[in-house]
Formats: structure tokens, sequence, C-alpha cells
């Protein structure tokens, strides 16, 4: 199955760090659909992406022009299952 195909399952540590770190749902599809991934450990992989942001940080308060979304994720034959999300935020 391609992994345009495959539904995006978001774990339960995964959902609560995009809740503090500031991600949403269609920014981390946007990351594993568009970016090109890389290995990570565990035979896990992760892709990033950056947004135009121009917002205040939720994790420290401070104003920045962009974030980008960083996905640790699993590719299983049947979905692509999101393990966590880190966020940096920059200007």
């Amino acid at each position: 199955m391609d992994t345009a195909d495959k539904p995006i399952i978001v774990s339960r540590h995964a959902a609560q760090r995009m809740g503090q770190r500031g991600a949403t749902p269609t920014e981390v599809e946007r990351a594993i659909r568009a970016e090109p991934r890389q290995s990570a450990q565990r035979g896990k992989w992760h892709t990033r992406h950056a947004f135009p942001y121009n917002a205040v940080s939720p994790v420290n308060g401070r104003h920045y022009a962009y974030k980008t979304v960083d996905v640790v994720f699993a590719d299983d034959p049947a979905s692509i299952t999101v393990v966590t999300v880190k966020v940096y935020y920059h200007n």
C-alpha cells in the first residue's frame, strides 16, 4: 500500500505531545505525506516540515515567524502510526 493511501493513526503519546507542543493533525499529516522521510531509531522514520507561524508559541510565550513539525512514525503494511511529534519554533 502506498504511503499516500494509508490511514494515519496517532498514538496517545503523540497526541499528548502535539497538544503540549502546538502541532495540529493537519500539520502532522502534511509532514508525513509531503516531505521525504529519513530513518530513525528502532526501525522508525521521521520527517519534518516548516510552516509559516507568525504567532506566540504555546511552549514559551514568545512570538515566532515559523515552526517546524518533526514527526516520528512507524510505517506498517496497512497504516502509519505516529509515535511522537516535536515542534521547533524559529524566526
